[in-house]
Order: structure tokens, then sequence, then C-alpha cells
């Protein structure tokens, strides 16, 4: 089984990026902690982060018949990307959406994803229990699925 993690904008500084909402461990710490857990799931994962937009909507794009599910912290293009949402919907690859902070908890504008509507799931406000339980949720729909 192979799963895309996609991460959007300004995840690259985490750890240092409010870390009272984020927590202090950096994505790669993130990553480590990814992949030692697919490890154990005998599951190969590609992890990867860009500040653009058109950078992410290519990934997903690319991903079908390549990777079986799509694990996906938009970051703040949740709230505002029409092309991400489009993306995921037309590529038909099942997608989990993560968030690190509990975004129903925070301001006003983080209340919306425009991608909630064409994932599987949303899972968020667990940090970096966010990721894990992605993986995992990744490899129970890819098995419901088959």
């Amino acid at each position: 089984m192979k799963v895309l993690f996609l991460n959007g904008p300004n995840l690259n500084l985490l750890g240092t990026r409010e870390p009272e909402v984020y927590g202090r461990l950096t994505l790669a710490d993130i990553e480590a902690k990814v992949r030692k857990r697919a490890a154990q799931l005998k599951t190969v994962i590609d992890f990867r982060q860009s500040n653009q937009e058109g950078e992410l909507v290519g990934w997903i794009q690319q991903a079908k018949g390549k990777f079986d599910v799509i694990v996906i912290n938009a970051a703040a293009y949740t709230h505002t990307s029409v092309a991400l949402r489009d993306a995921i919907s037309a590529v038909g690859v099942p997608t989990i959406e993560i968030h690190l902070s509990n975004i129903h908890a925070r301001e006003e504008f983080r209340h919306k994803s425009l991608i909630a509507p064409v994932c599987r799931g949303q899972i968020c406000g667990f940090g970096l229990k966010s990721y894990i339980l992605g993986l995992e949720a990744a490899v129970d729909v890819n098995g419901k699925e088959k």
C-alpha cells in the first residue's frame, strides 16, 4: 500500500511557528514518526510539503494510479482553495484531511474547510497524533475498498 502525505504552506516552519498552537515538533520530526508507524503497518509513504498551491494540485493529479490514499494537511489552503478541492474530487483517490490544531476551535475563518466535502474524513486537533491517525485511517480506508 502507498500513501501520499501532502503538507501545505508554512508547515515547513513547524517547531518555531506558533508552538503554542502547532507544537514544537518540526515537519521532519513528524515525518520520521509517521515513517516509523508506516513501517509497522507495512505501508510505503511519500511525504511532501509545498508553499505553492499549484504544486500541491499537480501532486494530487499525479497521485492517481500511483497511490492508494492521500493524506493532506492543506494548512491555510484548506479554507481558500477551490483548486485543491477540485483536484481531490477529479482524481478519485480516497483522501483524508488532517490538521495539527482543532480548526473548529480557532478563528471563525478557519471553521470552514473547502476540501472536507470531497475527503473521506477529517482529523484535527491532535497534534502529531493527527498524522498517525491519518495514516491509520488511510490503511483502514484502503482495506475496506479492496
